[in-house]
């Protein structure tokens, strides 16, 4: 998981760029493989070319969409609590950074020696990382653009031992309760004994609030879901109409999961990397799974994984919770 060595204490000030992003056949892989599925689906995580990165920095300004706000607060509030158990002058990764806008917020408190952000966008990576730079130029940024969904590679130099990790945005309600367990181990691996994650995990609240959160009235939700079918045909020679599909968010309350959809208007065919898809009217294509964990549930996939439930954040309303995780 460790990628090639690096010198302990790189001047600070300075940005390095490691690149493991997948390969386009990977992608290429993943989309025709998900389309065949009997309830086609495809991995949120494709949703991040630099398009669809903006579109959801735009998401996350809207009024409806609670998490980032109120996950901002939360780091706001107990950020010099969070640094006191995460420790200062470490190794600091952080899982999915997008625009690095909630690192800012901790950035002072914790005081890294090395932040290394991980994303599987890369030029909204080289963006913010760049952006980062200029605000923090003591600050030594160490940016690998990698996918953490599967196993990964990161530029950690042997010798580096107090490594933390920030994981936000309740980025891990994305993954399938058992996948979102073998993620956390695979982060516990990386941090070693001792180790600790500072993580973001939404919680279960009113079914019109997340419906709302996941389909706005401005319809940012919406482009950004149907990015998805932009991206398949820019890069794997796609023929998906837009016309022909719709955005559609709920909670599914058995599950407890907010699920995003695209949905076929029409009966149709598509054709993706010279394979033929068929849809009839109302079939969807199900993007993403957002799960709200109650704490208790959440702990107990920690402690699975390796991870002890050290300390939890919530906001006064407990929309949102903030957890700092050990490895045992």
């Amino acid at each position: 998981m460790h990628g090639e060595r690096r010198q302990a204490r790189p001047s600070r000030g300075s940005v390095r760029f490691f690149d493991y992003r997948p390969t386009p056949a990977d992608v290429r892989a993943e989309v025709l493989n998900g389309l065949a599925l009997v309830q086609k689906r495809l991995s949120p995580k494709l949703f991040y070319d630099q398009r669809g990165s903006q579109l959801f920095d735009a998401i996350t300004e809207l009024p409806e969409y609670y998490p980032t706000r109120t996950e901002i607060e939360i780091l706001r509030v107990h950020g010099s609590e969070m640094a006191d158990r995460l420790g200062r002058d470490n190794i600091l990764i952080e899982l999915g950074s997008g625009s690095s806008l909630k690192i800012q917020t901790l950035l002072a408190a914790l005081q890294p020696r090395v932040y290394l952000p991980v994303d599987i966008s890369r030029e909204h990576l080289l963006e913010s990382a760049h952006a980062l730079a200029a605000r923090f130029p003591d600050l030594t940024i160490h940016a690998a653009c990698a996918d953490y969904s599967a196993p990964f590679q990161l530029p950690l130099d042997p010798e580096w031992t107090d490594l933390a990790a920030f994981f936000p945005g309740s980025s891990i309600g994305n993954f399938d309760p058992a996948d979102a367990h073998q993620l956390l181990n695979r982060i516990a691996q990386v941090l070693g004994s001792g180790g600790r994650l500072l993580i973001g995990v939404d919680l279960p609240k009113s079914p019109a609030i997340l419906n709302a959160a996941y389909d706005d009235a401005q319809g940012v939700t919406a482009a950004f879901n149907l990015n998805l079918l932009v991206r398949i045909n820019r890069e794997l020679e796609g023929d998906f109409d837009l016309d022909h599909f719709s955005h559609r968010a709920f909670f599914n309350t058995r599950e407890s999961r907010v699920e995003m959809h695209l949905v076929s208007r029409i009966d149709q065919r598509v054709r993706v990397a010279g394979q033929l898809f068929h849809f009839q009217k109302g079939e969807t294509i199900h993007t993403e799974s957002s799960y709200k964990y109650p704490l208790e549930v959440f702990h107990r996939i920690a402690a699975e994984a390796g991870l002890q439930a050290e300390q939890v954040w919530t906001d006064d309303q407990d929309l949102f919770s903030v957890h700092c995780l050990r490895v045992a």
